[in-house]
């Protein structure tokens, strides 16, 4: 599966998630764009899955016609989120498009 790590997700994130291809915003220069923007060209990318810390997400896009899945972290400290990697990869092979799944950290 295709995984967009958004710029606030810690990139360390990346070395739990071994069977997926795993690429940061940063690293694809998207760092900048919008919310809508950021989705948008991740779907038109070929992303399945888009991992953020924005919880606000839910309520500022129509989440359910979009062609990817979304996977809402409540932190971006790193302590936090790497005690809950097992959860995140379980949520990664659960989560469907259109789909938006909360992991608490």
């Amino acid at each position: 599966m295709r995984v967009l790590l958004d710029h606030n997700i810690p990139r360390p994130l990346r070395g739990y998630l071994v069977d997926h291809m795993v690429d940061t915003a940063n690293e694809k220069g998207w760092e900048e764009l919008t919310n809508g923007d950021l989705l948008e060209i991740a779907e038109r990318d070929g992303y399945q899955v888009i991992i953020t810390g924005d919880q606000n997400l839910r309520f500022q896009q129509n989440i359910g016609r979009r062609g990817l899945g979304i996977l809402v972290l409540t932190s971006n400290r790193w302590p936090r989120i790497q005690m809950k990697t097992e959860e995140i990869r379980q949520a990664l092979q659960e989560i469907s498009p259109g789909e938006l799944r909360e992991v608490p950290c």
